[in-house]
């Protein structure tokens, strides 16, 4: 198999009760699905050109600014941040934004989440996670994985009925649970990290990076 090229991704795991029943949102990938088939994943994709071009009402804390520009091109940075909103957005339904008065031009792909009179924002957002797919794979994502109290959302958190179709079975699920699920090797690292983070009730000191560029797999921490 040639391999593919690797596109920017961000993913979202919205945290509910952290501090007394912790859960995730999680859905199921399809099984014709390229990329993943059938695996339970948190919301998330690539990043679209039209991400760049979204003004942002706020940004995540300085920490996860500066360690989303490490060994990554700082101008992706903002477009990365709107990626993990409009991703949730499109597949649960939930937003994350502030009221804004938004110009009438605005990106296809955000003429939804816009018309509703609200801009995204990433108040709240902790950057926990980094992982690039490995080679040989049919589709490869540098993916950044943001932490969000699910309580920051606009609506109603058990209300999935705006969602797309592209997971299905959305569901709240308890830590411990979720590692039962069929999951994806990188999800299951990631659950562990998130659990520590709630355990402690604070962002993260560092950010693990799998780097699988290339045949020879990376461990490295972004602090």
């Amino acid at each position: 198999m040639n391999d593919v090229p690797i596109r920017n991704a961000a993913s979202v795991i919205l945290l509910r009760d952290a501090q007394s029943d912790p859960r995730v949102l999680m859905g199921q990938r399809g099984k014709n699905a390229a990329f993943m088939p059938n695996k339970y994943v948190f919301p998330g994709g690539a990043v679209d050109p039209e991400d760049a071009e979204v003004p942002l009402a706020a940004l995540p804390d300085a920490a996860s600014l500066d360690r989303l520009s490490m060994r990554s091109p700082p101008e992706l940075e903002r477009a990365i941040i709107a990626s993990a909103i409009r991703e949730v957005w499109e597949e649960t339904g939930l937003k994350f934004g502030a009221k804004a008065s938004i110009p009438d031009a605005s990106p296809p792909a955000w003429r939804d989440f816009l018309g509703s009179g609200y801009a995204p924002s990433a108040a709240g957002f902790h950057y926990v996670f980094r992982a690039i797919t490995p080679p040989k794979r049919p589709r490869r994502f540098d993916a950044r994985f943001f932490l969000v109290n699910a309580e920051r959302a606009i609506g109603d958190l058990d209300d999935f009925s705006a969602a797309q179709d592209e997971l299905s079975h959305l569901h709240w699920v308890g830590l411990d649970e979720a590692r039962k699920l069929n999951l994806p090797f990188i999800t299951e690292v990631v659950l562990a990290e998130v659990a520590a983070l709630a355990l402690s009730g604070q962002p993260p000191m560092s950010v693990p990076f799998f780097n699988n560029t290339h045949d020879t797999s990376e461990f490295l921490r972004l602090a």
